[in-house]
């Protein structure tokens, strides 16, 4: 009986060390998002610069070239330092939903049209095709199907502009490492929510939304600590700049955000929605379409920080 007393007592003994081992462990560190309201190539490279990251191998610079003739992409101006800066190709992929951008050779006019290619190397990564990597953790992906080019890069920026979405409610860092760097056959996959390479299924809403952000784990996981994300708050109109013809913005331009985390860094931006006037279309927007499901989904499944630290640089660069 005493036997049995002393293992008992030691037992109790090491799950009280370790519970209190757990009780004053350290919170995982939060992942730091930067900020500027200068919304300037000079703030553009600050915030970029912030971030203290290196590149190696050839770096792309991905955004959106935008669907004529409207709507409100970051313009060339804006952003050549910074590709300057790093000597970036400009790359994209064509869209899966006609317009302006559904075939190459008018894709590539479209960039030439709105000024890219006077201030960089542009590419469509999806020209020649698809290559697949693979997607781990999710429930809608085991694979997310990129241009055939997206190993030509050693190095990614992934360049947003922060708005409105018709279908995701909000677009921003998530949605341009997912639906922005997948093939045209891989928008639909994402679109279906797993389900198809061939036929786009709008019913799917939710399971699209969650495919969304699995795409953009598959992409972070496979560029690991080679790819930064900038989200440009500049122009938000509660529509995407994949509408030739958006809505005027109701809330006043707020800034510049960046951050190795797409989570964390999607999440600040809609913080700052949330504070902003003039902000009630786009928050009824990303409501009524469940926007945030992206976010609780990629919180489900490992992917990224929806707590970070926000640090205010706007001072410092000045």
């Amino acid at each position: 009986m005493k036997k049995t007393l002393s293992l008992l007592t030691a037992l109790c003994l090491v799950l009280g060390v370790l519970a209190g081992g757990m009780a004053y462990a350290e919170e995982p560190e939060k992942p730091v998002v930067y900020f500027t309201d200068d919304i300037s190539p000079e703030g553009l490279v600050a915030v970029y610069e912030a971030l203290n990251w290196k590149p190696v191998g050839p770096v792309a610079v991905k955004l959106s070239t935008g669907e004529p003739p409207y709507s409100n992409y970051l313009r060339p101006e804006l952003i050549a330092d910074l590709v300057h800066l790093v000597d970036g190709t400009i790359v994209e992929c064509n869209t899966a939903y006609g317009g302006s951008r559904a075939a190459t050779a008018e894709h590539y006019q479209v960039a030439e049209d709105h000024g890219f290619t006077d201030i960089a190397d542009f590419q469509i990564l999806d020209e020649y095709g698809s290559m697949e990597i693979p997607v781990t953790g999710g429930k809608r992906l085991t694979g997310d199907l990129v241009g055939e080019h997206f190993t030509d890069y050693g190095s990614y920026i992934v360049l947003s502009h922060f708005k409105g979405h018709a279908m995701a409610g909000y677009g921003g860092a998530i949605k341009n490492a997912s639906i922005g760097l997948a093939s045209a056959m891989g928008k639909v996959r994402i679109h279906s929510g797993g389900t198809s390479d061939t036929h786009w299924h709008d019913e799917l809403h939710l399971e699209f939304l969650e495919a969304m952000a699995e795409a953009a784990k598959g992409v972070c996981d496979y560029l690991g600590d080679q790819v930064v994300f900038i989200n440009v708050m500049n122009r938000i109109s509660i529509d995407c700049d994949c509408d030739g013809y958006p809505e005027e913005p109701d809330i006043h331009d707020i800034g510049i955000l960046a951050s190795t985390d797409p989570v964390a860094l999607d999440q600040a931006c809609l913080d700052l929605v949330w504070d902003a006037d003039g902000n009630e279309k786009l928050l009824h927007r990303i409501d009524e379409l469940a926007g945030l499901h992206t976010l609780d989904h990629a919180n489900e499944i490992g992917f990224g920080s929806r707590s970070y630290t926000l640090v205010d640089i706007t001072k410092a660069a000045d």
